[in-house]
C-alpha cells in the first residue's frame, strides 16, 4: 500500500515543480526598488536611441549579421553637456568567436571596454580603479537581448544605475537560442544583498531587436539589412558592394 503512495507523492512533486517552472517567469516580483516604464524619468524617445545603438554596434564593430547578434553600449545619461541624451561611454559585442572566450559576451565585453576606457592614462576620464568601479553607479547598460544569468550577475556587480533589454530571453528559446532558464530580474532579486541597486527596464524596442536574433534558426527568415542570404541558404552574408563576405 505504501509503495503506490510512494509513487502518487513523487507524481504530485513532479507535477508542482513542472507547474511552477512554467509559471515561474510570470509570477516573479521585479525587485522592488524598480519602477516601470511609465513612471520613467528618461524619455521613452531616448530609450530608443540607445537601443538602436546597440543594434548598430553589430555593424560598427563587426557586420550588420553576425551568428552571435548581441550588442551593448554603456551610457551616462548624467552627462548631457552635448547631448540631451546623455553620453556613450563604450559599446561592445559579443566577442566570443573573435577572442576563443566564452564569457565575453556583449555585455561583459562592454564592461572590460569601459572599465579600459575609465583608466586609460591618456583618455578622457583618466579615473584610477577605485574611482572607475564608483563609475558605474552612474551609467546605464543598454543590451539588445535580456542578458543571461552570467551577464547578469557581472551587471549587477558592476554596480550599473540601470540595465536596458531588448529580446527577452523567452524570445531566444522560442526562437532556438539555446539558454540558462534564469531571467534576469530572478538574479537581480536575489541581489538585493549588494550595496547598490540597479534598475531593470525590460523589452524596450523588442519590435527591431528580435529580427537581429529570428534568421539564425529560421532559413525563411529574411537576413538583417544590409545582408543576404549565402548560397546553401543557412547563414546570411554582408553585401559589400559587388562582393560577399561569408560571416
Amino acid at each position: 500500500m505504501l509503495y503506490p503512495l510512494l509513487i502518487l507523492g513523487l507524481l504530485l512533486l513532479a507535477l508542482i515543480h513542472l507547474t511552477h517552472g512554467q509559471s515561474h517567469r510570470h509570477t516573479h516580483p521585479v525587485q522592488t526598488s524598480q519602477q516601470s516604464l511609465s513612471q520613467d524619468t528618461i524619455p521613452f524617445e531616448t530609450r530608443v536611441y540607445w537601443m538602436r545603438r546597440a543594434n548598430a554596434a553589430l555593424a560598427e564593430l563587426e557586420s550588420p549579421c553576425p551568428f552571435g547578434a548581441f550588442g551593448s553600449v554603456v551610457v551616462n545619461h548624467t552627462d548631457t553637456s552635448s547631448d540631451p541624451k546623455g553620453k556613450l561611454v563604450c559599446m561592445s559585442i559579443n566577442q566570443s568567436m573573435q577572442k576563443g572566450n566564452p564569457t565575453l559576451h556583449g555585455e561583459i565585453s562592454a564592461i572590460n571596454n569601459c572599465s579600459g576606457i575609465l583608466t586609460d592614462p591618456n583618455g578622457e576620464y583618466k579615473l584610477s580603479a577605485s574611482e572607475a568601479l564608483k563609475a558605474f553607479s552612474t551609467l546605464s547598460l543598454y543590451t539588445n537581448a535580456e542578458p543571461c544569468p552570467m551577464c547578469a550577475s557581472a551587471i549587477r556587480w558592476s554596480g550599473f544605475a540601470e540595465c536596458i533589454y531588448g529580446t527577452s530571453i523567452e524570445s531566444l528559446v522560442e526562437k532556438g537560442w539555446g539558454q540558462i532558464l534564469i531571467y534576469s530580474d530572478e538574479v537581480f532579486e536575489e541581489s538585493t544583498k549588494l550595496p547598490s541597486m540597479t534598475r531593470l527596464i525590460p523589452n524596450v524596442l523588442a519590435n527591431e531587436t528580435d529580427p537581429f536574433f529570428s534568421w539564425q534558426f529560421d532559413p525563411q527568415y529574411p537576413c538583417p539589412e544590409g545582408c543576404h542570404r549565402s548560397g546553401d541558404g543557412k547563414g546570411c552574408r554582408e553585401i559589400w558592394g559587388t562582393t560577399n563576405r561569408e560571416l
